[in-house]
């Protein structure tokens, strides 16, 4: 029997195939290869060399070429990419191809290590003395008018530049060229001098460096763990190691590249997707050749090479961002503690609201728990005011004791932030005359108007139509907008305060690349300003003279039927109300409400999030939900209702027997109808792990193996973070 290559391919299938060695070079596991599929080619990687096999070898096809002399993905990466498709139920071809940025994922040479810079040319200085460009082509020629710059350079000062690089240099205004990478350090800033909350945190960490330990850094907002971040990579450099940092979202990143940067006086790598697929792969394989020391990413960035492993760090841990909720659904946090162990190396999770499951593990004693209960330079922690609605006559969903503290607060030359999770104008089209409200005929979903463009959007599935000038249904010309959307708050607040400007942040104002860092740079720190936001503005901005947070919208946390919401709710409004008084100044944060007895808003008003999620955890604890049980979903759509509910009973009907598991469904989806397809799902619980998943694999195999299967699209889902 000839050796054989066992390689995985990016297919949604739960095996890995077969083929006969390439006629040059010889392949190792975690190499490339370029092999034959069906009637086209497809990039692999090796997961055994020598492996046995029971298809003959005359039917067996050879590898076409091998794309590394060494192997791309070492043996750590391999292992843990291995376990993770095990455990998260996926294709491992999926999980493998999840490891390396796209432009490794083709049967192309990797991209040169060298770094990339950009200057005018001659043309392209006249352009800019003239001032005949506009927009972000005019930003970019002001920005290299000083000389070249280096792509990661550009990315740090004006995220989003590569369209306009490509205007430009179509036009030949621009000159691309490749420089060795930098050796020389660059300049470092000092550090503050610490609190002793944050030296113990370092103390405590630094002692673990060399072996596997997992630490929940538990600080208030505005307690400074990035101080403790900053401490500890020092450390980690000055012994020549690694440092990785995920952080939840693109927009965090550019601002904490500045201040890694700046503060370590190295070039920080950056892994995120809006970066060109160029930057990314150099970012990876610089990683990989141990020559990238600190690196910077968002979710799929904990795939990254760490052969000099020291750290790796969770911000936000918290954030649902980590889970990836398509494809391969795996959580970055929870895959960045696989990967410490297996490197021998702390990983630190870090939050002001730390996850239910943490800190169950903490409680259990698999985290150690380190605690930043001050914040320095802060003259107190923001007071907190609940507001009744109750019989108040409402301005646009704002009450009179709210907008009169957004007065006081401008008059006196500072910003306020009104926050409501919910974009648009408004949610609701209704009409006066005869009830009728505008609708997704794809969702059975009411549409959001967006006045701006005059148009009805369905935020599920992103159907639009133009706003009806009558109702089609009685043909009134009455049609009134119901509640308030982000877009309506920032036109009332407008006519309100017409001397202030008014700054909306959300998926909306920020489409562009460069849009959300181009927002906050208009606030001046000693102007008054009004924000108006949703949770984009909740994480991670310091906003030095924003000393007001009111929150709108807090009821709709209250009522759902998602089991985590009140978990969500309690980390919104603590993360939001974090953005006031972070300097000098104290912040006050008002909670708008029609239910001010609320069990859940009272512990958090009167004793923290820390008492709340105490609350919490004991009503899941007595009701057997995650963190102290285990869940699998199982997710089925299609066109058809009747195809929905034959796969789901077929489904159920394949599961063992078994006294431990607990079954929920088959049943229609919290939201039955999205996008035109019918939703229904199965709920796998059991309060052990090992119980449940000891059957899934063999029942996933049975699942694929069901005539039902091919008339639906079915997914499932380890440890599912909503039940939608």
């Amino acid at each position: 029997m000839p050796a054989v290559l066992r390689v995985a391919l990016p297919v949604p299938l739960p095996t890995l195939f077969d083929y006969l060695p390439p006629a040059a070079g010889e392949a190792y596991v975690g190499s490339r290869v370029l092999v034959p599929f069906g009637r086209g080619k497809q990039v692999g990687v090796v997961v055994a060399v020598d492996a046995e096999t029971a298809v003959g070898g005359s039917r067996l096809k050879q590898v076409i070429r091998l794309l590394d002399e060494v192997p791309l993905l070492d043996t750590e990466l391999m292992q843990t990419l291995g376990w993770a498709a095990d455990y998260w139920l996926g294709a491992p071809g999926e999980a493998y191809a999840n490891a390396l940025p796209l432009a490794l994922r083709e049967a192309k040479p990797p991209p040169v290590l060298g770094d990339e810079y950009w200057s005018l040319s001659g043309a392209g200085r006249s352009a800019h003395d003239a001032g005949s460009r506009r927009g972000g082509s005019q930003r970019l020629l002001a920005l290299l008018a000083d000389g070249a710059l280096s792509a990661q350079e550009l990315n740090e000062r004006l995220p989003g530049w590569r369209d306009a690089a490509r205007r430009l240099a179509s036009a030949e205004l621009l000159e691309r060229s490749e420089r060795p990478p930098l050796d020389r350090p660059l300049p470092a800033s000092f550090a503050p001098q610490l609190s002793d909350e944050q030296q113990q945190a370092v103390a405590a960490v630094a002692a673990s460096l060399g072996q596997y330990q997992p630490f929940l850094l538990d600080g208030v907002t505005g307690s400074g763990k990035t101080e403790v971040y900053l401490a500890l990579i020092e450390q980690v450099l000055a012994q020549g190691k690694q440092a990785l940092l995920l952080v939840p979202e693109i927009g965090l990143a550019p601002q904490t590249v500045r201040r890694l940067r700046e503060r370590l006086g190295v070039i920080v790598e950056v892994l995120h997707s809006n970066l060109s697929e160029g930057d990314r792969a150099r970012a990876w394989l610089r990683a990989r050749n141990g020559s990238a020391r600190v690196i910077l990413g968002t979710r799929s960035a904990v795939f990254t090479p760490l052969p000099q492993a020291g750290l790796i760090i969770v911000d936000e841990e918290h954030d649902s961002a980590y889970k990836q909720q398509e494809g391969f659904r795996y959580h970055a946090r929870d895959l960045a503690l696989l990967r410490a162990r297996a490197l021998g190396v702390p990983v630190l999770l870090g939050s002001g609201t730390p996850s239910l499951e943490s800190l169950a593990n903490a409680e259990a004693g698999r985290y150690r728990t380190l605690h930043l209960r001050a914040r320095p330079g802060a003259i107190r922690p923001p007071q907190v005011q609940i507001i009744d609605m109750r019989a108040q006559r409402l301005e646009h969903g704002m009450s009179p004791a709210l907008l009169t503290a957004i007065a006081e607060t401008v008059a006196r030359g500072e910003q306020a932030l009104v926050f409501r999770n919910r974009r648009g104008y408004a949610p609701v089209l209704l009409c006066h005359s005869c009830g009728w409200h505008a609708e997704c005929p794809r969702c059975d979903r009411p549409l959001t108007l967006h006045a701006g463009r005059r148009q009805l959007i369905c935020h599920h599935c992103d159907y639009r139509q133009r706003m009806p000038v009558a109702c089609p249904t009685c043909g009134a010309g009455e049609l009134k907008p119901q509640g308030q959307g982000t877009e309506r708050l920032e036109e009332a607040l407008i006519a309100q305060f017409p001397q202030v400007p008014v700054l909306r942040v959300d998926r909306e104002t920020t489409r562009r690349r460069d849009a959300f860092e181009q927002l906050l740079a208009t606030l001046q720190d000693d102007k008054p300003a009004i924000l108006v936001g949703t949770q984009m503005l909740a994480k991670g901005h310091d906003l030095p003279n924003l000393t007001l947070v009111a929150i709108v919208g807090v009821d709709e946390g209250l009522h759902s039927v998602d089991f985590r919401a009140g978990e969500r709710l309690a980390q919104l409004v603590v993360q939001v109300a974090g953005r006031a008084g972070r300097a000098r100044k104290p912040g006050r944060v008002l909670l708008q409400t029609h239910q001010p007895e609320h069990l859940l808003l009272r512990t958090l008003l009167a004793h923290g999030y820390a008492a709340a999620a105490r609350e919490l955890l004991a009503e899941r604890r007595q009701i057997l939900l995650p963190p102290y049980s285990h869940q699998v979903l199982l997710r089925a759509d299609a066109p058809q209702r009747e195809h929905v509910d034959a796969f789901l009973a077929a489904a159920h009907a394949t599961l063992p027997v078994n006294d431990q598991l607990q079954i929920a469904g088959p049943m229609p989806a919290p939201m039955p109808l999205r996008a035109g397809r019918h939703r229904g799902q199965l709920l796998l619980e059991a309060a052990s792990r090992s119980t449940l998943h000891g059957m899934l694999r063999s029942w996933q195999l049975a699942l694929i193996a069901l005539p039902s299967a091919r008339r639906v699209r079915w997914s499932l889902d380890v440890d599912p973070i909503d039940l939608y």
